[in-house]
C-alpha cells in the first residue's frame, strides 16, 4: 500500500495515536470517573498544543480570525468534547478492543456528511473501503 498523498502520513500518525489513546485511556480510567478523566486529558491536550503552536512559530492573535472561522471552530470543539465524553464513558463500561472500532463508525458518517455538506464525491473504490468499515461495526455489534 503506497501513496504519495501528503496527508496520508499524517492520517496514519493520527490512527496510531488514536490507538494509543484508547489503550492509555482504558488503563487510566481505573479509579476515576470517565468525565473527570476526559477533563484531565483535555487539559493535557491544551497545554501540549499551546507549547507546540508556540514552539513552531504558528501563534497568531485568535481575535483576528473571521467570525465564520470562530463559528465553525466552536462547533467543532463542542462536537469533539461530546465525542470524548461518549468515548470515555464507553471505554469505562466496555473493552477497548470493541469500543474503539465502533467509534470508527465515524469514518462512514464523515463520508456521508462530506457528501451532503461539502459536496465531496468519493470514488466507488473509496466507498467500498468506507462501507467495509461500516460492515465491520455491524459484525462486531451482532449478538451471537
Amino acid at each position: 500500500m503506497a501513496t504519495s498523498a501528503p496527508w496520508f502520513g499524517w492520517a496514519l500518525g493520527s490512527a496510531v495515536c488514536a490507538a494509543l489513546t484508547a489503550i492509555c485511556a482504558k488503563l487510566g480510567l481505573a479509579g476515576v470517573s470517565a468525565d473527570l478523566a476526559t477533563l484531565l486529558r483535555t487539559g493535557v491536550i491544551l497545554v501540549a498544543l499551546a507549547v507546540f503552536v508556540r514552539g513552531t512559530g504558528q501563534w497568531s492573535n485568535p481575535l483576528a480570525l473571521a467570525p465564520r472561522t470562530w463559528f465553525w471552530l466552536v462547533l467543532s470543539g463542542l462536537a469533539t468534547g461530546a465525542s470524548w465524553v461518549c468515548y470515555f464513558r464507553a471505554l469505562k463500561l466496555g473493552p477497548a478492543s470493541l469500543v474503539a472500532p465502533v467509534d470508527k463508525l465515524s469514518v462512514l458518517l464523515v463520508a456521508c456528511f462530506a457528501v451532503l455538506f461539502l459536496r465531496e464525491r468519493p470514488l466507488p473504490r473509496e466507498w467500498l473501503g468506507i462501507g467495509l468499515v461500516g460492515l465491520g461495526v455491524v459484525v462486531m455489534a451482532w449478538k451471537h
